[in-house]
């Protein structure tokens, strides 16, 4: 009985290290290979929500990126929130998720913007 709980143990541990690493690989994408993963027509499966909404937004579909944004109750999906808004030109709509972002209004272009979320998002 204690080998069979042992084996159990073990292959928990196996297992879960085996899923830690690879969600690791997964979140080892760079900026070149997020913006090459642009000329796709689907998003990579493995992004999270925020890089998925970013994907969407490089591919024109600001919709699509809000959607997703929307659903992201986090500091980062209100960045995202807010970067969005200000592409689409709704700065008082974009300076609030910026506050909830606890950030302050990107100074620089969109582009700039883009890559310096997408940079944050992929740990760059």
């Amino acid at each position: 009985m204690k080998l069979q709980v042992y084996l159990m143990e073990i292959t928990k541990i196996a297992f879960s290290y085996k899923f830690e690493t690879k969600l690791t690989k997964l979140n080892q994408m760079t900026l070149e290979q997020f913006k090459a993963s642009t000329q796709g027509e689907a998003p990579p499966n493995e992004l999270d929500p925020g890089l998925q909404a970013m994907w969407h937004d490089a591919k024109d579909n600001w919709e699509a990126a809000h959607d997703i944004a929307q659903d992201i109750h986090t500091q980062d999906g209100s960045w995202i929130h807010a970067y969005l808004h200000r592409k689409e030109g709704d700065l008082f709509n974009a300076r609030y998720w910026y506050s909830r972002a606890d950030k302050d209004e990107f100074k620089g272009t969109l582009d700039e913007e883009w890559e310096y979320i997408v940079s944050s998002l992929l740990d760059e």
